[in-house]
């Protein structure tokens, strides 16, 4: 007696080219590459109408502005008709004061989401799950956040995940556990002896070896 082994679902990879797609949107069709150039927030949510998306989707509406002043275009997801994202957003204007004027892919098909690893079995078969993809201008994905279905993203997060990537890429640094703009960034660790000798009369604020921070 023989069994089918379920097949496994795609997942996309850090650093590497974001999966390609050509999708029915909010704002007619759109594709990956018309970001080219911009850094891009694609997320996924469960469904329209349903209150833990609808205050997500508020959060990202408020801070829409501070994404798009850092060169950031958001992007939603579900799948849904564009008629049902249509009306859930007129909703959200007209129930909560709040206009959503960022695209919603309407993924009937599922092709986007199950490119991107938002199908999870475990949760749901026919529903993408809470996820969010930061995608750099080259098109090469930079970040990956899942969440559950009860439980809705903290938003200020997402941004300051953006703001992080963004800084460590133009100054060749890393990030301390919840760091911010202002706060001190890690120097990258030697790769030599020579160079861990020289580390401590490098100027930088030197713990240890391995550990140096400077201010930006």
């Amino acid at each position: 007696m023989t069994t089918d082994t379920p097949t496994a679902l795609p997942m996309p990879q850090l650093n590497a080219p974001a999966p390609a797609f050509d999708a029915p949107t909010t704002h007619g069709q759109r594709k990956l590459s018309d970001y080219a150039g911009k850094w891009l927030i694609l997320f996924s949510h469960p469904a329209d109408f349903t209150p833990v998306c609808t205050t997500e989707f508020i959060a990202f509406a408020k801070l829409q502005p501070e994404f798009e002043a850092r060169n950031c275009a958001l992007l939603g997801l579900s799948i849904d008709s564009h008629y049902s994202h249509i009306a859930w957003m007129r909703n959200i204007k007209e129930k909560f004061g709040v206009e959503i004027t960022f695209p919603i892919i309407a993924d009937l098909s599922m092709k986007v989401a199950q490119a991107y690893g938002m199908i999870q079995p475990g949760a749901s078969d026919t529903s993408a799950v809470r996820a969010t993809f930061i995608i750099d201008p080259q098109g090469n994905l930079r970040a990956m956040l899942y969440y559950p279905m009860v439980t809705g993203r903290q938003i200020d997060e997402i941004l300051r995940l953006l703001i992080a990537l963004q800084t460590a890429q133009e100054h060749q640094c890393a990030m301390p556990e919840n760091w911010r703009p202002g706060d001190a960034v890690i120097v990258p660790p030697p790769a030599t002896p020579e160079a861990a000798e020289a580390r401590a009369s490098e100027g930088y604020n030197t713990v240890d070896w391995y550990f140096s921070t400077r201010a930006l």
